[in-house]
């Protein structure tokens, strides 16, 4: 897959994760009756724009983020009664968890897909081969992906448990004669196996193909809760290491970082791809719901303060929190950034 295909796919991703966070916001704003000015996908400067219904939706240079503009939610905005200032702190948290909480929906969608749909994947029984790896004597001898294997040293091959026999048991350096079908045509090949260092056993670097079986839509949209379950609290988890200083940020992966793996899961086929999506999409979820400031959670804890204190926090104090928060998110944006591009050059 070409770098430009790779970039590509990353940016419609992350617009897609984008689009489904800001539209929680904004949906639940205009439900509750909170005027909404604007629903930008991206910073900076405007690319696109177009009004309608009083609220600008616009496209913008910088497509690492977005935002919901909504009245009083800024320090200088009209105090419109209907403004998102003059909100009780239940409908301000509300407002801001939204956005965190149509991530989470999205991922159990594309899980639900995944599982209905495609199916949960498992080794398959035919000798079919999945993949090659480069760089092997598979690779090297001719032998695809999807290659049928018919027979081994002429010995009938009708299940992948035979074939890796077949394979093991074949002196290393030894020819091992392969009759394959490949669209619907049989090939002979010939390859010599290597020693596998982990195993000791000879190896000629192929890997089995899946089998998906379908989910009915009740089993699936329970496999999905799960998914999305386990992944949330291995995300907690890994977030949790990192705070006690178990991990350095510099394991972190910045835009560089994700479009590599991007690229990597739609290498590997679409079912991948959905699935790191959806991995994606409940990373920013979590991510957005941290008490940092600028971010939905520390919207819900000045929230919850005001709850507490009877009275919201002055907008200029608020405000300048969020700047913080705001400045500190730039300077780790680029610190992972920075990472990324290092491990990229070290390769």
């Amino acid at each position: 897959m070409s770098t430009g295909t790779t970039i590509l796919i990353t940016l419609l991703i992350i617009a897609v994760l984008i689009l489904v966070h800001e539209w929680g916001h904004f949906i639940t704003a205009r439900k509750i009756g909170i005027p909404v000015w604007e629903f930008s996908i991206g910073f900076g400067p405007k690319i696109y724009g177009r009004k309608k219904d009083g609220v600008e939706y616009s496209l913008r240079l910088i497509p690492l983020g977005g935002y919901v503009r909504m009245a009083g939610e800024e320090p200088g905005d009209a105090n419109d009664p209907e403004g998102f200032n003059n909100r009780t702190p239940l409908e301000k948290m509300g407002v801001a968890f939204a956005g965190p909480f149509m991530n989470f929906v999205l991922a159990l969608l594309i899980f639900v897909y995944i599982y209905s749909v495609v199916g949960i994947p498992r080794v398959s029984d035919q000798p079919i081969i999945g993949q090659v790896v480069v760089n092997t004597p598979a690779e090297k001898g001719g032998l695809q992906a999807n290659d049928l294997v018919l027979q081994a040293n002429n010995k009938d091959i009708k299940t992948w448990d035979e074939f890796t026999v077949a394979i093991s048991s074949t002196p290393e350096g030894q020819p091992l004669n392969l009759t394959v079908e490949r669209n619907k045509k049989v090939i002979n090949l010939s390859i010599i196996p290597v020693k596998n260092e982990t195993t000791g056993k000879p190896s000629i670097g192929v890997m089995s193909a899946l089998a998906y079986d379908k989910q009915g839509i009740i089993s699936a949209i329970k496999i999905g809760f799960q998914q999305t379950y386990e992944l949330t609290v291995l995300l907690l988890s890994s977030l949790g290491i990192l705070i006690s200083g178990g991990a350095s940020v510099n394991d972190l992966a910045g835009p560089v970082g994700i479009t590599k793996l991007i690229g990597e899961a739609a290498q590997a086929g679409m079912v991948l791809l959905l699935s790191f999506t959806a991995f994606l999409s409940i990373n920013l979820g979590v991510l957005n719901l941290l008490p940092i400031p600028a971010l939905d959670g520390s919207r819900i804890v000045f929230a919850l303060v005001e709850a507490i204190r009877r009275k919201p926090l002055e907008p200029e104090k608020e405000g300048f929190i969020h700047w913080l928060g705001f400045l500190f998110l730039i300077m780790l944006m680029v610190l992972v950034t920075y990472n990324d591009i290092v491990r990229l050059i070290k390769g």
